[in-house]
């Protein structure tokens, strides 16, 4: 009787393995920030390869990008004014995303806060001749109010019939833009074009141009007091969500739903009032963009895609408010290049890169990567 063949054991390539072991413990706080701009690196990298598919010069382009918005006094006043915007959207989105509530309408809310600001001009709420100390605060609260109400409806749907937020805000989005064009379209259309008349100046967010006679260095700069807002919208942000109880609720309710309920927090009220905190500061984001760069009501500059915008900033920025600031005005000055780069899909290209690898890059935060001897067998 013959003895049972022994097959060799296969010969493994490599002395080494990957494995992948969720993380028990919080990263140390370093780590986020240096997961997002890996994120960022290869984004570039990424996104420096396409360009040279398009028939470009990468490096070249980068440097253009650099110069075009930081390259002087003038072109970085432009950059704060394309980030303002931003700011806020951003700061709007983060809020609801600390407690899981994935605010996609603050495109739509940015729109309505112009919308509400507009209509204390042109319906008009207060007359021509008011002063700018009464007309900018009641416009702002008129923004802030109109947002509010547009994130006032999917928060109050997600918490009384726990319907899905993503798919509420982001048709609201078009109701929103919809809603604006019946009147820029015919009530308040100016000669029948797509258009407002023009805000009377006493109604216009100052510039800081408009103090170069007692500064001459402000001579020609167009950054606007929406940025001075934006700077204090993530100051109190920060104070609400690291320095207060409610902000302690919120981010337990993100965390961990069921705790928050065992602890007695009102997870539905909270919901609504934190769906309209977000929808706030979108709606005064479009009010400082409105009353400080376009000054009419007018759908194309102000429906530019800000409230998407913010939804990458607030998840590069990690939710930090602080971070915001710093990204918004990165974003800003990408969006501030792409007027010079052709083709024109460059810098919005490069911004899809930078969303997928931050989502991508979300798994390191939740997975520790382990490489494992395993030996070489003969």
């Amino acid at each position: 009787m013959s003895e049972p063949t022994v097959l060799p054991k296969p010969r493994r390539r490599f002395p080494f393995s990957v494995r992948l072991e969720p993380r028990l413990n919080e990263p140390p706080r370093w780590y986020p920030a240096a997961i997002s701009f890996g994120a960022i690196v290869v984004a570039l990298f990424l996104g420096g390869i396409l360009i040279s598919l398009a028939g470009g010069d990468p490096l070249r382009s980068y440097i253009h990008i650099a110069k075009a918005s930081f390259g002087g006094i003038g072109v970085i006043s432009d950059t704060i004014v394309k980030a303002t915007p931003i700011l806020l959207t951003s700061l709007a989105c983060s809020i609801a995303f600390r407690m899981k509530l994935w605010n996609i309408g603050a495109e739509g809310q940015f729109i309505m806060g112009a919308f509400g600001a507009s209509a204390v001009v042109l319906l008009p709420v207060l007359p021509p001749e008011t002063s700018p100390w009464i007309f900018i605060p009641v416009m702002a609260l008129a923004g802030i109010a109109a947002g509010a109400l547009w994130g006032f409806v999917p928060g109050y749907l997600k918490a009384r019939f726990n319907v899905n937020e993503i798919i509420s805000t982001l048709m609201m989005n078009y109701i929103a833009v919809s809603w604006v064009n019946f009147f820029i379209f015919g009530v308040w259309s100016e000669g029948g074009f797509q258009m407002s008349p023009k805000f009377p100046k006493n109604a216009w967010l100052p510039r800081l141009s408009d103090y170069a006679k007692e500064i001459p260095l402000f001579r020609g700069l167009t950054t606007h007091m929406g940025l001075f807002l934006g700077i204090a919208a993530a100051i109190v942000l920060w104070l609400i969500v690291y320095r207060s109880r409610w902000g302690y609720e919120i981010r337990l309710i993100g965390d961990n739903p069921r705790a928050a309920k065992y602890a007695g927090i009102n997870i539905t009220r909270n919901t609504v009032l934190v769906m309209m905190l977000s929808g706030a500061l979108a709606g005064l984001g479009g009010m400082a963009e409105v009353t400080g760069v376009v000054h009419r009501l007018q759908t194309s500059p102000i429906a530019a895609g800000y409230g998407f915008t913010g939804i990458i900033v607030a998840w590069l920025a990690k939710l930090n408010p602080f971070a915001t600031i710093l990204v918004s005005i990165l974003f800003g000055a990408l969006i501030l290049a792409g007027r010079e780069i052709q083709p024109s899909g460059v810098p919005k290209m490069i911004q899809g890169t930078i969303l997928v690898c931050l989502i991508a890059s979300d798994f390191l935060m939740r997975y520790r990567v382990r490489i494992v001897r395993t030996g070489v067998e003969a």
